[in-house]
């Protein structure tokens, strides 16, 4: 018999159950890196996270016999339907044992909850924000996840989707490069260069964490507004940008990260992050005093870097300033001794961005996909 129950989530108990339960479903998998345990807790705090001011997510976990063998949360994203017209849920942090019966009783839940919310869509994996990792993976499932920027998960989790009538909404792509070889054309180069020295576009580049964090609240609105064609796109609010931009803080390492600007304004952004998932793994995603000592090492000697958060606004693209990120992006390259890199789930729809990259020789190797069901 399996029942599904909805997490108190005042119960500390409760919430460490719902949070260590991958521990049990992943264990062995070498290529999983497990959370920053205390940012999925966040997630579940009703009273800290800042998507519950203006929306609803509700946590469950699925019991056979007693024993817990699955989770999800299900979420409706108001000022997102506002936005868009629409009238969706999303769901995530989904985990099941490997039985169909656990998994199609999860999602069976979570169409009546959708209905009992007046709403008529879901979709998922989908976060609380567009900083969280977005779908399942079906493609790369022998490649280690990067951090906690993206989710990994068994390769039968898309065909329980997909068996109960999820369809494909849209994939998003992460790609290698081997970043020795990383590099663009001259003439690439002498635009952005020629570009840069015109005046009206900017790159900025940040000495120190101090002068950084004096600039999160820009970057974090420009982040906003240049996937404003995308799909999941919605405006968040203060508090989440915020929010996102202090926890993007703690890893940021000044010289990976730049701005550019046009006419002052900012238009663009090259985030980069070297890879601490080794740690994560070594320490179980815990915040102990001598794990965050051993992350801060792991910033420093990882070979691998992730370019998550690329962008530029798009009516800016047209006019060098592609050019100039990509050539911001080869310094960025060079100026570490990184040996591996990957471009982090840029959406198939961003045709203008994978076209760049791919003329650069970078390859696609990991791909996500959200899926989506009329309820």
């Amino acid at each position: 018999m399996i029942s599904i129950e909805k997490v108190d989530t005042t119960s500390k108990g409760q919430v460490n159950e719902f949070v260590n339960f991958p521990f049990q479903i992943y264990e062995g998998v070498k290529e999983w890196v497990p959370p920053i345990v205390s940012d999925i807790k966040l997630m579940l705090n009703k009273d800290k996270h800042p998507f519950h001011e203006h929306s609803d997510a509700d946590f469950f976990v699925a019991r056979k016999n007693g024993e817990m063998v699955g989770r999800i949360a299900l979420i409706e994203n108001k000022p997102s339907n506002k936005y868009h017209d629409t009238k969706q849920a999303a769901f995530y942090l989904f985990e099941s044992v490997d039985d169909k019966e656990v998994a199609d009783k999860l999602f069976e839940f979570s169409f009546d909850w959708v209905k009992k919310r007046g709403l008529n869509y879901l979709l998922g994996p989908k976060g609380l924000s567009s900083f969280d990792g977005y779908g399942f993976l079906v493609e790369g499932f022998d490649k280690r996840q990067m951090m906690t920027m993206m989710n990994y998960n068994l390769p039968n989790y898309p065909r329980f989707a997909e068996e109960v009538g999820f369809k494909k909404i849209v994939d998003w792509v992460s790609s290698y490069v081997h970043m020795p070889e990383f590099t663009v054309p001259e003439k690439i180069l002498e635009v952005a260069k020629r570009v840069e020295e015109k005046g009206k576009f900017q790159v900025k580049r940040f000495k120190n964490k101090s002068e950084l964090k004096s600039w999160a609240n820009r970057i974090g609105q420009a982040y906003n507004k240049t996937f404003v064609n995308n799909w999941e796109y919605y405006p968040l609010s203060d508090n989440e940008i915020k929010f996102a931009m202090d926890n993007i803080m703690v890893v940021a390492v000044p010289d990976l990260i730049k701005i550019i600007t046009y006419n002052d304004e900012v238009v663009g952004f090259l985030l980069a992050f070297p890879d601490i998932s080794e740690a994560l793994q070594k320490y179980k995603g815990r915040l102990s005093p001598i794990a965050l000592y051993n992350y801060l090492r792991e910033i420093k000697r990882t070979k691998w870097v992730s370019f998550n958060g690329v962008g530029i606004l798009p009516e800016y693209q047209g006019r060098g300033g592609n050019y100039l990120m990509m050539s911001e992006m080869v310094k960025t390259a060079r100026s570490y001794n990184f040996e591996h890199g990957e471009l982090t789930q840029i959406a198939e729809t961003a045709t203008q961005m994978r076209n760049d990259l791919g003329n650069l020789g970078v390859k696609p190797y990991k791909n996500h996909r959200i899926y989506g069901i009329d309820v």
